[in-house]
């Protein structure tokens, strides 16, 4: 149903613990995963990014007062009309080309950065890239995982992989805090 045009590039974001959490049991991002060199790496993404698509509750949580144009993914049947910069949008009534013609038309990069929901779902759809840190002296223990399949006992790696990406050669964000990035990327372009 849900296919993405090739002049969009779709780029996942994510900061993990070792146990592939991105969320406290609260829904909370906890301070142990806040790193100010990933922080300024996401935030250069997001600038660069045509639209941001995230969850609901992201939404609701982080308003975006620097203008950039999200769309809010959402099962509800009904939602607020769009505005300039906030478009919600139910996946299983409307495919994904239609919301990016309509709201985003022309191209370029769209950064996911989550939730769970948004992450498995962009996972059945389609990554150019998917960046994922890793906070390796934090494990949360409980709370939510980046992809739902962790749950069931796989890493967000073999995740990745079976979605037939491969990773690059991962990058120090933080010695110190022992914190690294890769990007995952399709073996074959999409």
């Amino acid at each position: 149903m849900h296919e993405i045009p090739k002049t969009y590039r779709v780029h996942g974001h994510a900061i993990v613990s070792t146990d592939d959490r991105i969320a406290d049991e609260q829904g909370h991002m906890p301070k142990a995963l806040r790193v100010p060199a990933d922080w300024r790496r996401f935030r250069k993404a997001l600038d660069e990014a045509v639209v941001v698509v995230l969850g609901r509750l992201g939404h609701e949580l982080h308003p975006d007062a620097s203008g950039r144009r999200r769309i809010v993914v959402t099962r509800g049947k009904t939602h607020p009309a769009p505005t300039a910069d906030v478009m919600f949008w139910n996946p299983l009534a409307t495919p994904l080309q239609d919301v990016l013609a309509s709201f985003v038309p022309g191209g370029g990069p769209i950064a996911v950065p989550g939730g769970q929901g948004v992450f498995d779902l962009f996972l059945q759809i389609g990554y150019d890239e998917f960046h994922l840190a890793r906070a390796h002296r934090v494990t949360l223990g409980e709370g939510t995982s980046v992809f739902s399949g962790v749950d069931d006992g796989v890493p967000a790696e073999r995740l990745l992989a079976e979605a037939g990406l491969v990773p690059g050669t991962p990058e120090i964000l933080d010695a110190e805090r022992d914190v690294t990035v890769a990007v995952w990327r399709p073996r074959a372009g999409r």
